[in-house]
């Protein structure tokens, strides 16, 4: 999202979380975001938490998986649009794209709303929905609400006009937990597939193979039931099921 918009318009900074711990090592990194920032030449903040009086530089703010409330006092000094990768009020929350996709919808979409004190509840800018193609993962859904979000912004940040949500189909989406990372094989393949679906490429969905403790990362259903295609066994690599399977011989 920076890059499209700064590729469009004049960003005057970014706001962005602290540098923290990642990876195996643990060693403290920058966010991407950050990193994205400083090769465009882009003022960065890092605030442990947003607070009135940051020097934005700016009357309208774009929040895109900022991942930290934004106090009452600090929306009031400005216009604060939140990118939000559902067709609010539908999916409002954390995890919107992993919720469609493991509750079967047949489309999502993006909606540009103003940043209120309640969760994704502010009145409307822009929305467009498109379709969850069959084959689609949540990394393939999260880029193309990335090309679309950048589309609507261009209509919307001259001269935003809103429109409140309706009261009808509001849904939430919780944060992923591990338990929803779990694979129950009673459930029908197709719900299965779902999940690994919307956990794949960034989390992964886990169960047993084989008496194997493993994350699946793709699978397919054939003849009704679901096959597995990539997998990981517990501190391996990723590898195809069928190499898994020649393991265990």
């Amino acid at each position: 999202m920076l890059e499209r918009l700064a590729a469009r318009n004049e960003i005057t900074a970014l706001l962005t979380r602290p540098d923290a711990p990642k990876g195996r090592g643990r060693k403290t990194g920058a966010p991407p975001a950050k990193e994205a920032a400083e090769r465009l030449g882009i003022h960065v903040l890092q605030p442990p938490r947003p607070e009135p009086g940051l020097d934005l530089g700016a009357d309208i703010v774009v929040i895109a998986a900022y991942g930290l409330l934004i106090p009452e006092d600090a929306l009031a000094e400005r216009l604060w649009l939140n990118v939000h990768p559902s067709l609010l009020p539908r999916w409002r929350g954390a995890a919107p794209v992993e919720r469609a996709i493991m509750a079967g919808d047949a489309e999502t979409g993006v909606t540009i709303h103003q940043t209120v004190k309640e969760l994704d509840a502010g009145p409307i800018a822009a929305q467009h929905a498109f379709a969850i193609a069959p084959a689609d993962d949540a990394g393939a859904v999260y880029a193309k609400a990335a090309e679309l979000a950048a589309d609507l912004l261009d209509d919307v940040l001259s001269e935003p006009e809103f429109t409140p949500q309706p009261d009808e189909g509001v849904t939430y989406a919780d944060k992923i937990t591990a338990a929803d990372r779990e694979l129950d094989w009673r459930l029908p393949p197709e719900e299965l597939l779902n999940r690994i679906r919307a956990l794949s490429p960034h989390i992964g969905a886990r169960g047993e193979l084989h008496g194997r403790p493993v994350t699946i990362w793709t699978a397919r259903i054939e003849n009704g039931k679901l096959v597995p295609l990539e997998v990981q066994p517990d501190g391996r690599r990723r590898m195809t099921y069928d190499e898994f399977a020649r393991g265990l011989r």
